[in-house]
C-alpha cells in the first residue's frame, strides 16, 4: 500500500463486535485465544490522536488490534491522513524486534489492507504517563529504555548497518511523509506563530505563549533543529518516543507505537523521552496535596533522566568498540592502525554534538506541548487553571532554555540542574 491509496478497496473500519469476528478467522490465534467467535469479547480502549485500539480476549488468552483511520482522530475527517502508517509501524516494529525483542510487544499479524496490526496484550503493564501522575517510581525504567535507545539506533546506523540495507531502509521509510509532515509542523513551526490549531491554558499562559511568535532566538532554535530532523537520516527512529508510548510493570519496560518511525536523526527520541521526563517534573506542584509533598519525587524524576543519558551513553560506547563495522569512522583507520586514541575522540565529538541535539529536541518537543495541538495529560489534569498554568509556564521556560543554548549545556546534570533553578524561581508564575 502506497502513501496516496489513503483507503483501498476492501478497508473497513472496526467496531467492537466485528474485531471479535476478524480475530477468530485468524487461526493462527486460535490457540492463543482458546475460542470462537462467540466466547470472544472486546473492548474499544484508544485514547491516542490517531488511531482505533481494541483489546479482544478470549477463555485462554487476549490480543490487542490496533487500527488506523484514514483521518486524525483527535481532529475528524477534516484531516485525511493516509492509512500507510500501519504499514510503517510494522516494519519499525519488526526492525526493532530484531534487535531487542523483549523491550516490544509480540507482533502476531500485519493486514496491509486494513491498516492493522495484531500483537500481545501488554498485561499488567500500564501506560508510564499515567503513573508518573500519580507518583510511582519503575527501578528498572532508565536501564530499560537508556540500552533500548542505544541498542536500536546504533545498529540501524551507519556506525553498524550494512551501506545498502541501511540505504533500502531510508527509501522505505521515507514514504512516511505525512507523520513526518505533522512533527514537522506541530514541533517545529506551528508553536511560532498564530496556527489555527494552537492552544493554551488562557489567560495564565497567554504573556509567555504570545511571546514565542516575536521571540526570534527561539523561532531560529526551532528551525535548524527542523532542518537537522529533514537532513539527518542517521538512524531508524521511533519518531514518538513519549511517555505515553512506553508501558510498565516495576519489572518490564515495553515500547508501543512507533507509527512515525522514519530514518533521522537519533537525538530526536532521545531529546523527546527527556522533554517527557521534564514535563512530568513540572508538573509535580500542580498535583501535589501540600506544598513541597512531590518534591522527593521529582528529583527521582531527574535522576531518572540523567540515567536515560547516561544508560545510552555507556552502551553506545561499547557498541562503538565492540560492533562499529558500517561505513562510518572504519576501523581501517583507526583501531588497526593501532589508533585507539583517535577512535575514542571521534567518539566523544559525535557524543558532544549528539547531546546538543538531544537538548535542542527535548525543548521543541516541550514548547508543542504546552501551546500546540496535542498537549499532556501531566499538564491537563492539574484542574485548577492558575496551578496548571504556573506549571506550564515554568515548563515552557525551560524548553526555550534546551531549544537556545543548547549547545551550551555541558552535560545531562546541567539540564537538571536547570530544571530544578527554574522550577524555584517564583516570578515565572
Amino acid at each position: 500500500m502506497r502513501r496516496e491509496e489513503a483507503q483501498p478497496a476492501g478497508y473497513r473500519p472496526l467496531d467492537v463486535e466485528t474485531v471479535k469476528a476478524y480475530v477468530a478467522g485468524l487461526s493462527q490465534l486460535s490457540g492463543r485465544l482458546g475460542g470462537g467467535e462467540g466466547q470472544l469479547t472486546a473492548r474499544e480502549v484508544g485514547d491516542g490522536n490517531l488511531n482505533l485500539v481494541f483489546i479482544v480476549e478470549g477463555p485462554t488468552g487476549s490480543v490487542v488490534v490496533k487500527q488506523a483511520l484514514p483521518y486524525v482522530r483527535l481532529v475528524g475527517d477534516s484531516w485525511p491522513l493516509p492509512l500507510s502508517r500501519a504499514f510503517f509501524e510494522w516494519n519499525a516494529l519488526t526492525r526493532q524486534a530484531a534487535i531487542m525483542p523483549q523491550r516490544l510487544p509480540q507482533i502476531f499479524h500485519f493486514d496491509e489492507t486494513n491498516a492493522l496490526v495484531v500483537m500481545e496484550y501488554l498485561t499488567p503493564h500500564v501506560i508510564l504517563r499515567k503513573e508518573l501522575i500519580a507518583g510511582k517510581r519503575f527501578p528498572h525504567l532508565a536501564e530499560h529504555i537508556g540500552v533500548f535507545l542505544a541498542e536500536t539506533l546504533f545498529r540501524t546506523s551507519d556506525f553498524h548497518m550494512e551501506t545498502a540495507k541501511k540505504k533500502s531502509d531510508v527509501a522505505l521509510f521515507s514514504d512516511n511523509v505525512a507523520l513526518c509532515a505533522i512533527t514537522e509542523n506541530l514541533v517545529f513551526t506551528d508553536p511560532y506563530f498564530d496556527a489555527p490549531l494552537n492552544r493554551w491554558t488562557k489567560p495564565g499562559l497567554d504573556r509567555a505563549a504570545l511571546a514565542l511568535r516575536s521571540d526570534r532566538a527561539v523561532k531560529i532554535a526551532a528551525q535548524e533543529m527542523l532542518h537537522a530532523f529533514t537532513a539527518k537520516s542517521e538512524a531508524l527512529v521511533h519518531g514518538d518516543l513519549h511517555t505515553g508510548s512506553i508501558m510498565v510493570t516495576q519489572e518490564d519496560s515495553r515500547v508501543i507505537d512507533p507509527e512515525f518511525a522514519f530514518y533521522g536523526p537519533m537525538g530526536f527520541d532521545i531529546g523527546a523521552l527527556i522533554a517527557n521526563l521534564l514535563l512530568a517534573y513540572f508538573s509535580q506542584e500542580g498535583h501535589e496535596a501540600e506544598a513541597g509533598g512531590r518534591d522527593d519525587y521529582g528529583e527521582w524524576l531527574l535522576r531518572t533522566t540523567e540515567s536515560v543519558w547516561r544508560i545510552f551513553e555507556a552502551r553506545f560506547r561499547d557498541l562503538w568498540r565492540s560492533e562499529r563495522t558500517g561505513i562510518l569512522y572504519a576501523r581501517s583507520l583507526f583501531e588497526d592502525q593501532g589508533d585507539l586514541s583517535g577512535a575514542e575522540i571521534a567518539l566523544s565529538r559525535f557524543l558532544c554534538g549528539l547531546f546538543a541535539d538531544t537538548t535542542g529536541f527535548a525543548g521543541a518537543k516541550m514548547i508543542r506541548r504546552l501551546v500546540g495541538l496535542a498537549h499532556v495529560e501531566d499538564m491537563e489534569a492539574i484542574a485548577e487553571e492558575t496551578r496548571r498554568a504556573a506549571c506550564e509556564a515554568k515548563a515552557l521556560a525551560m524548553g526555550r532554555e534546551l531549544l537556545v543554548n543548547r549547545g551550551r549545556l555541558s552535560d545531562i546534570c546541567a539540564v537538571t540542574s536547570l530544571a530544578r533553578s527554574i522550577r524555584r524561581e517564583k516570578g515565572l508564575s
